[in-house]
């Protein structure tokens, strides 16, 4: 099962980052290149434990939904979201903010499966690794600037 660990450090205290991680409006403008939308559930606004989001995104061409919950939360510190319905076999998405003399380590723990056994798991190794890996980059990203200079 792949795992993609990633670091970010972010001048800006880890509420702030911790704050726009939960943000859904936050997360629809860093993907909107994906034509990312909240359709039901929680949609904007910022999610909490045990709540869900249903999103809509388009991914190779083509249209997904996911349903996501809250099922860890521990303010400021960590959340975690996980995949109750959608493409995935397993999806486990885990943030940590640990405070740092320079602001705040953003620290994401992804872990998905593809489902169709042995087809899916080559698609991982194939390409799916690298395009999630390249989804989170950005999402990052945006919120490095978002909580630096307030980017809107």
């Amino acid at each position: 099962m792949p795992v993609i660990k990633l670091t970010t450090l972010i001048d800006a205290a880890p509420e702030v980052c911790f704050n726009l991680s939960l943000d859904l409006d936050t997360h629809i403008k860093s993907m909107g290149h994906t034509n990312e939308q909240a359709i039901s559930g929680k949609t904007s606004g910022q999610i909490s434990l045990g709540e869900t989001v249903e999103w809509k995104a388009r991914h190779f061409g083509l249209y997904f939904r996911m349903t996501i919950k809250i099922t860890e939360f521990q303010k400021p510190l960590q959340f975690t979201d996980e995949m109750i319905k959608g493409p995935f076999k397993y999806l486990r998405h885990q943030h940590r903010f640990e405070k740092t003399n320079s602001g705040t380590l953003m620290t994401d723990s992804f872990e998905f499966q593809s489902p169709l056994g042995i087809l899916g798991t080559v698609a991982d190794k194939l390409f799916l690794e690298r395009y999630m890996r390249k989804l989170l980059l950005t999402r990052n990203l945006f919120i490095k600037e978002k909580a630096e200079y307030d980017v809107s």
